[in-house]
């Protein structure tokens, strides 16, 4: 008589390890080529343009990848990954985390936990990114807006991820996603180059989708996403009540996707949608309401008209 062979069991599959949070000159010297050369990029753009080195396919492609990249940004890494304002299923999370990362504006663990930090320290000492950081004189705050959009990029102490971002951390999928950032950066540039180059059949295609759908749209998403950093924490109106600088600007509204009503945002951090008052066009809300009415997402933070007046009520009196 023979014995059935034992049977092992299934090995527990290994988390994929995450680099630990120290910047080195090598990746400060790949921000500055990757947030630098698009810009350069933006300076050309105009004489190029002038020049007929732009074509519809080239003005489709850019306006496509920038609402797909930003929107990446807006209500995947920023308002469902970083303040869980709704839950997605599988297939959303994971295109909410490539959009994002198309943006190239860094690994999604990266970004969340950074903005986690900016949210628990806000305007104050600990905050990553901060236009006060130097002080309230017109010549501190002009350097600190310099810090705030763009210095703050290269500053060597990093957020740690294990304390701001411990559950994207046990996300095998996200993870995952996050090590591929490397991958995903040459995607974003090499993708609407392709679409162009194979819509016009030809490499002229292919090289202005590259620089407009590629390099000009990217810093633009750059610079708009920087603006919330800088511009709305030191300039705008603030409706609600605020224990920081946070405020309302109302012409980076529609290039942003909604963020720029960033006053609620920091009053009411989860609600899914930040332009709540008459007028206020917010992008991303309604983007995540069509996910919602597909199936998409469930549970969405929609505001609460009682919160909202009391938040009102407390800066009126």
């Amino acid at each position: 008589m023979t014995t059935a062979p034992a049977i092992e069991p299934p090995r527990p599959q290994k988390r994929p390890e995450i680099a630990p949070d120290t910047q080195g000159n090598a990746e400060r010297l790949l921000v500055a080529v990757f947030t630098g050369v698009p810009f350069l990029a933006l300076f050309a753009a105009v004489p190029l343009a002038w020049g007929r080195f732009l074509g519809w396919t080239d003005v489709v492609l850019t306006a496509v990848f920038y609402f797909v990249s930003a929107a990446g940004i807006t209500v995947g890494y920023h308002r469902y990954f970083t303040h869980g304002s709704f839950k997605a299923n599988r297939p959303l999370k994971i295109f909410m985390a490539l959009a994002g990362s198309l943006a190239i504006e860094g690994p999604v663990i990266t970004w969340v936990a950074d903005h986690r930090r900016h949210h628990k320290h806000s305007d104050k000492e600990m905050d990553p990114h901060s236009p006060w950081r130097f002080g309230n004189d017109w010549k501190a705050l002009t350097k600190g807006l310099v810090w705030a959009h763009y210095g703050w990029l290269f500053d060597a102490n990093r957020t740690s991820k294990p304390r701001f971002a411990k559950d994207l951390l046990n996300d095998r999928d996200i993870t995952r996603i996050h090590l591929w950032f490397p991958g995903l950066v040459a995607v974003s540039f090499l993708l609407p180059a392709a679409i162009g180059g194979l819509v016009t059949m030809s490499w002229t295609g292919f090289l202005t989708a590259l620089f407009w759908a590629g390099f000009v749209r990217i810093t633009l998403v750059h610079h708009v996403t920087w603006s919330i950093n800088s511009i709305c924490h030191t300039f705008g109106k603030e409706d609600f009540e605020v224990r920081d600088k946070s405020r309302n600007v109302w012409w980076l509204a529609i290039p942003s996707l909604g963020e720029s009503w960033h006053n609620l945002h920091h009053s009411d951090p989860t609600c899914a949608r930040h332009g709540v008052l008459k007028g206020q066009v917010d992008i991303s809300a309604r983007v995540i309401w069509l996910f919602e009415k597909a199936g998409w997402a469930r549970d969405v933070r929609w505001p609460d008209a009682g919160r909202l007046a009391s938040k009102r009520a407390k800066q009126a009196s």
